[in-house]
Order: C-alpha cells, then structure tokens, then sequence
C-alpha cells in the first residue's frame, strides 16, 4: 500500500473523485475500485475491466449493489485473502466484507441495487442506460458510489492506524 498517498483529506478526496467518475461514465463498481487503484499501484485498465460485469448489480441483474462491490474489491486489498489454505486470512476478509456491507446497510436501507433503486422488477435488459441528465436526477448511483468509497476510505485509514 502507498501510502504516501493518503493524505488529511483522503477519504472525502477519494469519495469525490469515485462519484466524478461515476459522472465520467464509469459504472459504480468500477468508479469505486478506480477511486483507489493508485495506493496498490493497480492499473487502471485492468481495475476498469475487472470491475465491469459489477456493475448495475452485476450486469444489470440488480442484485448487490456495484458500489458494494466495488467497496468489496478495494476491502481484498485491505485485507487480502490469496493464500487458499489461509483460513485466518478467509475470516478476517469476510469479516471486513461484513463490516463493509453493514456500514452501508445502515446509512442506505439496502446492499440491493434493485431495493437502492426501487425498481419492482429482478433485472433489466443487458443495454446499459444512456447517461443523460435526467438519468442522474433520478438515480441515486453517484451519491452512493460516493458513500462507498468514504465507507471503504475509513477502513483504509483504520488499517494504517493499527
């Protein structure tokens, strides 16, 4: 971790810079995971092409939210867990995963796309929708990527801490 790169305003300059690229064009789950790319030195293609079939809760399946899953990817680079036979490490992964996913339970209502969005159908076709303005004023998304990515933010800032 760089983490010269984490600075007094760290959490509230990364939330923001996750919700610019939301604006960008980027999906939640990307935007989340792209807003933190630089402190593990990820490339950011490969962060955008991971994150790509998160979004939408998972291609548009609405089931978990994408910035969720988003604040999940960058939670494997706080904790990580790549050692298969490490079931300390699994545990304390899941647990960060847990943590993360109350934390924004509490302040959303829901980790559910489709719950996030009120939508009262289980999924949408593949097409993405266009990103019009009034795309973004009846879509909650780009506040939530921002959550997420402060949620996920004081995580990091607790891991240095400790």
């Amino acid at each position: 971790m760089n983490t010269q790169l984490i600075g007094p305003n760290f959490i509230e300059e990364r939330s923001q810079k996750a919700k610019e690229l939301f604006l960008e064009g980027y999906n939640c789950c990307q935007s989340v995971l792209l807003a933190y790319h630089d402190i593990w030195d990820i490339d950011p293609l490969f962060a955008a092409t991971i994150a790509a079939p998160l979004g939408g809760g998972m291609g548009r399946l609405r089931e978990v939210c994408g910035a969720c899953s988003g604040m999940f990817l960058v939670g494997g680079f706080i904790c990580p867990a790549n050692n298969p036979t490490d079931k300390v490490a699994k545990a304390q992964n899941y647990t960060l995963v847990q943590e993360l996913a109350e934390d924004f339970r509490k302040q959303n209502g829901s980790i559910i796309c489709r719950e996030l969005l009120g939508l009262d159908h289980k999924q949408d076709t593949p097409t993405p929708s266009d990103r019009t303005e009034s795309y973004y004023k009846k879509r909650p998304c780009a506040e939530l990527v921002a959550i997420a990515a402060s949620i996920v933010g004081k995580k990091i800032v607790e891991q240095m801490q400790h």
